[in-house]
């Protein structure tokens, strides 16, 4: 659920809810609302796409998921403000804090219900709750985990309102920036490790190339093997290789391709995609 429609079940008055400006759709070209304006709409709440009109309601606290946007100081003298962030700070800190701590095989992370500073997430934490990051879960998959984490956090340190936050305590600890992922890094190489091949994969949108045009890479798994481990081949298989059951050799280990969208298609299942394009004995992916 949605942290807007959590906090109106839960009785909180509304007063206004900022999101960004409508996108146009490349084809149709009508405006493409975000998912919190549609909620806003749904649920009958006065919506807007500029932080200043905060400044002209009635309102006690501010509550910011994901804007992306630093709030100026002249807005919080006048309009304190709580936001809740997808990891433990001060690791993460940034836009894309979900991504990186998937990439940097980060073992737990959590949600921080923060206090907005004119810093980049460098506000007191009132509250926090932890979650592990396996091997398999995917930065969609985490992200809805953590936004349900959330809505908890929220339900449970607004009910008596703002008087009735916590006291904050400071971030302790070295900080660590999470920019936002860039669609090169997104683009698999097979050169790396099988389990740094899967975590971009698990990031999501990871792509390749196959007989010259891109793959996306959209599920995968994948098994340890102990021959030739870290020396850039499978066997006698170069790294990419693929074979008839969808095993790309990259970096000693073994990498299961499960879900892959080509070009122009939509997501399939690997085997069916195999057997659709029939690959050649040492056919690689990423030439």
């Amino acid at each position: 659920m949605l942290p807007l429609r959590t906090l109106v079940k839960a009785g909180h008055q509304i007063e206004l809810v900022v999101s960004r400006p409508d996108r146009r759709r490349q084809r149709r070209g009508g405006p493409d609302p975000s998912p919190v304006k549609r909620a806003a709409l749904d649920l009958g709440l006065a919506v807007t796409d500029s932080l200043e009109d905060v400044l002209g309601v009635d309102a006690e606290l501010g509550v910011v998921v994901a804007y992306g946007r630093i709030i100026p100081v002249a807005i919080l003298e006048r309009l304190p403000m709580v936001n809740l962030h997808f990891s433990l700070l001060p690791r993460w800190r940034g836009a894309a804090p979900v991504e990186r701590a998937i990439l940097e095989g980060d073992g737990e992370t959590g949600v921080c219900l923060m206090a907005v500073e004119a810093g980049l997430d460098t506000g007191g934490i009132y509250a926090q709750l932890e979650t592990d990051i396996d091997d398999e879960v995917t930065a969609a998959e985490l992200r809805s985990r953590l936004v349900e984490m959330g809505c908890r956090l929220l339900v449970d340190n607004l009910a008596g309102g703002v008087a009735g936050l916590p006291v904050p305590w400071d971030q302790a600890g070295e900080p660590s920036y999470a920019d936002k992922i860039v669609p090169s890094e997104l683009q698999l190489d097979w050169t790396q490790p099988g389990v740094q091949v899967r975590r971009v994969i698990r990031v999501g949108r990871a792509w390749t190339t196959f007989r010259g045009k891109r793959l996306h890479i959209l599920r995968a798994t994948g098994t340890r093997s102990s021959t030739n481990a870290g020396s850039g081949q499978l066997g006698d298989l170069p790294v990419g290789t693929l074979d008839g059951t969808g095993v790309v050799a990259g970096g000693g280990d073994r990498v299961q391709l499960l879900t892959v969208q080509p070009a122009d298609k939509r997501p399939m299942e690997a085997a069916d995609w195999l057997r659709g394009v029939r690959p050649l004995p040492g056919e690689r992916l990423g030439e």
